[in-house]
């Protein structure tokens, strides 16, 4: 390998100008990338993992079908904004939309933990590389003339994600409210345990885990503090989450595959599937 002191040529074989690995101020190096290993995999499976879940959640999101099976709601259509909701009068329906709203409910909310997500810090670099390839891994040439990063339009979007942040967590919260209202059986009296409720309750724990561990959460509790001596309450919640933090990458893949299983599970009751086994 070339020394980083060497001159590059600073164009490929057939005259261009040479970008990644091969740019002017890299070392020259003739190989099309550095890697021995399958450096593809992890790109690919990233990719296919979100992939996946954008076609379910897309269909789950426009069926309008499905979504509520006493006593629980799918985590898709929550908070229910629509006249045209299918939750029973004492479920979680708030139709502040009133009876105009044609389409799925689904729609009006999912906007936002969707956009959250979408702005994450981890989503990013995930879809970046393995969407976008860029970069596609380590040492291996980056397949784009031009890096503008996050200033123009669209990725300056991006910039949105503490906003999205504020709107998540009052979904959040919804989420919690659903999730309690899963210990009531089919004619809403309270008492009821079924495997339901559990894998609510395993929904809206992740689901929070990913949230609160997010970086703008983690700015907001202990960002600009000069003495972290002065706020000894927030100093310990900003290590706390800060904890949680270093395994942002986990939840966000935990949390996006629960709530696509809880999702499916109101489905399955919904059509008839089968019946919520009762624990208690």
């Amino acid at each position: 390998m070339a020394s980083s002191t060497d001159t590059p040529t600073g164009t490929g074989a057939s005259g261009g100008a040479r970008r990644g690995v091969h740019s002017p101020d890299r070392a020259a190096v003739s190989a099309a990338h550095l890697r021995t290993d399958r450096w593809w995999l992890a790109p690919a499976a990233t990719s296919a993992g979100l992939l996946a879940f954008v076609v379910y959640s897309t269909w789950r999101a426009l069926s309008n079908a499905h979504y509520y099976a006493a006593p629980y709601v799918s985590p898709f259509y929550s908070p229910c904004l629509a006249e045209s909701c299918q939750t029973m009068r004492s479920g979680p329906n708030w139709p502040l939309f009133g009876d105009w709203w044609i389409v799925s409910p689904a729609l009006i909310i999912l906007v936002f933990p969707l956009g959250f997500r979408l702005t994450c810090y981890y989503y990013r670099k995930a879809y970046y590389r393995s969407f976008w390839a860029a970069p596609p891994s380590c040492a291996v040439a980056e397949p784009h003339a031009r890096y503008t990063g996050e200033t123009r339009f669209p990725l300056l979007l991006q910039n949105l994600h503490r906003y999205f942040f504020y709107a998540a967590v009052p979904v959040a919260g919804v989420l919690t409210y659903d999730t309690v209202l899963g210990f009531r059986d089919h004619d809403y009296e309270w008492g009821h345990m079924g495997l339901g409720t559990l894998v609510m309750l395993a929904n809206i724990g992740l689901i929070w885990a990913y949230t609160i561990s997010c970086h703008s959460c983690r700015h907001i509790i202990g960002g600009r503090l000069r003495h972290f001596s002065k706020h000894p309450v927030r100093y310990r919640l900003w290590s706390w989450v800060g904890r949680l933090n270093t395994r942002h990458m986990e939840l966000a893949w935990a949390s996006l595959i629960s709530v696509a299983l809880a999702d499916f599970y109101v489905y399955l009751l919904a059509v008839g599937a089968f019946a919520d086994p009762k624990l208690f």
